[in-house]
This record gives structure tokens, C-alpha cells and sequence, in this order.
């Protein structure tokens, strides 16, 4: 089973979203197989195919998430993050703004899917191979 300290180390590597798919691969070799991400606190619930999981502590001061989601204007901040434009702490910014609730990685489908509030699916992304 995995430990926070695993995938710490594994997201210390992350400098922008450019290395997100980096980072997954990390994740897999952990043996995560599901993880979701909460904006407003950035705490994470990582589970493993055995049916194993880990909640991680809040990551950051709280951010107010929006009601109304905006997905056009999300993957515009998104691609931007993708490239190496914006940190950590700004996407998170920009998808609470966006009103994403959480997103949620499958390393075995390797799709990253972003939710609003209402729990609908505002992207769903394929991560790429490295």
C-alpha cells in the first residue's frame, strides 16, 4: 500500500500542469488506481485495486468554489496550466472560480475528469502516455 509520504515525493516533481502526466505515471507504480482531488481544501482520497485508501489532510487555506460552473472559460485556464503557465496554487484558483468541485484521475482508463458542484461532469480528459 502506498503512503502519503510516496505520493508527496511523487508530486514534489510537479512544477506545472506539463508534468501532470509525469507525475501519473509515478502514481501508477505507487499502485494508485483512483484518486480524487477537492478544490475548496485540496485534500485528496487516493484508493488502490485492492480496495485500499488514504485521505489525505487539507492542502491549502480554503477557496470558495462557485455555483455556477463555467467550462469554457476552466479549459482555457486549464490548457494554460497544461502548458506551464500557471503554478499549483493558480489552478486550483482558476477551477474554484470555474466552480470545479473536484477532479478525478483513473490511472486505468488514464482520464482526468473535472466536476462542478451538481456533480456534473463539466471535462473529461485523457492523460497522455509518457
Amino acid at each position: 500500500m502506498f503512503t502519503f509520504d510516496q505520493i508527496r515525493e511523487a508530486h514534489a516533481k510537479v512544477k506545472s500542469g506539463a508534468d501532470f502526466p509525469h507525475y501519473i505515471q509515478d502514481l501508477i507504480v505507487l499502485g494508485v488506481q483512483k484518486y480524487d482531488i477537492f478544490v475548496h481544501d485540496g485534500h485528496g482520497e487516493y484508493a488502490s485495486a485492492d480496495g485500499d485508501t488514504l485521505v489525505s489532510p487539507q492542502k491549502y487555506d480554503t477557496l470558495t468554489v462557485t455555483d455556477t460552473s463555467d467550462a469554457e472559460w476552466f479549459t482555457e485556464r486549464l490548457r494554460a496550466h497544461q502548458k506551464g503557465q500557471t503554478d499549483y496554487m493558480t489552478f486550483c484558483q482558476d477551477s474554484a472560480n470555474a466552480g470545479v468541485e473536484k477532479w478525478t484521475v483513473d490511472t486505468t482508463a488514464m482520464t482526468c475528469t473535472y466536476y462542478d458542484k451538481a456533480g456534473k461532469m463539466m471535462l473529461e480528459e485523457r492523460i497522455p502516455k509518457v
